[in-house]
């Protein structure tokens, strides 16, 4: 009889065994992966779908642009919206351990007429002009089908707002209280906006020849720092450029040119 109880009770505990190691690879297989999904301006949006495509699961992001949805390692995610570019991203290893933050780009609506220009003159007056109304690669790509590049997916800096109110509703979030204290938060913004700038700098650098700036007056190594001044003086430069409107940056980055060439000559005057 002890001989049968003992034999059952293996079973039983075999059968256990079983059910709760098929729980755990489970729960450690897929588990929520938190994000926002921002437009390219940071601005938070809303009622974008995001769907997993290998579980083919779906949900979409609240108010505050936030979503979660359950997810594994290297699982594709596809974050549609109306108007917007469809952005496809990878789950990275480390998706659960921090807040993801993906970027949408808006559709063009109109591009206008479009004018051929092999190379800039080196007049400003004149090239801006005679520039397209948006990017000639964009418009190729688009024409031949070419896939869009994906949005940014980087981590979401903590907000005080984003961590105070879920303290009271008597929820603490852990990670976004510590990156707020330690300054990590502060840093991750201070790193995207230099990352940001970078990038906007060297779309034009991309697209307008050395010459063109030279022959303008702006030494050759000064002219990632003319591009950055006249994105402060006037950030409508920064907005083209956003928009991939080369024509609307010339423009703009040309009322920026006297004043930049005046501080030039006012520089070596004093050197």
């Amino acid at each position: 009889m002890d001989f049968l109880f003992r034999n059952i009770n293996i079973a039983g505990w075999k059968r256990v065994s079983f059910l709760l190691v098929f729980m755990f690879s489970h729960f450690f297989s897929q588990q929520k992966i938190v994000g926002y999904v921002v437009d390219d301006n940071g601005e938070n949006l809303s009622s974008v779908i995001i769907i997993n495509m290998s579980t083919d699961l779906k949900t979409s992001s609240n108010s505050m642009g936030m979503f979660s949805i359950e997810a594994s390692p290297n699982d594709e995610l596809r974050f549609i919206k109306e108007d917007f570019l469809r952005v496809f991203a990878r789950v990275p290893a480390n998706g659960f351990n921090s807040q993801l933050l993906v970027t949408l780009t808006p559709i063009p609506k109109d591009v206008g007429e479009v004018k051929i220009v092999k190379k800039p003159t080196g007049d400003l007056e004149v090239d801006s002009r005679l520039a397209g109304k948006v990017d000639k690669g964009e418009i190729v790509q688009q024409a031949v089908g070419l896939p869009q590049p994906v949005g940014k997916m980087r981590e979401k800096p903590a907000e005080v707002k984003q961590v105070l109110l879920p303290i009271l509703l008597g929820n603490l979030d852990v990670q976004g209280a510590y990156d707020l204290i330690s300054g990590k938060a502060r840093r991750q913004k201070r790193q995207y906006r230099y990352d940001d700038l970078q990038e906007h700098i060297k779309w034009v650098r991309d697209r307008v020849d050395n010459e063109y700036f030279t022959k303008a007056g702006i030494p050759e190594e000064r002219i990632s720092e003319f591009i950055q001044y006249s994105f402060e003086v006037k950030p409508q430069v920064r907005t083209y450029v956003k928009a991939k409107n080369l024509s609307g940056v010339l423009l703009r980055m040309e009322e920026t040119l006297p004043v930049y060439i005046e501080r030039l000559k006012q520089r070596k005057k004093q050197e």
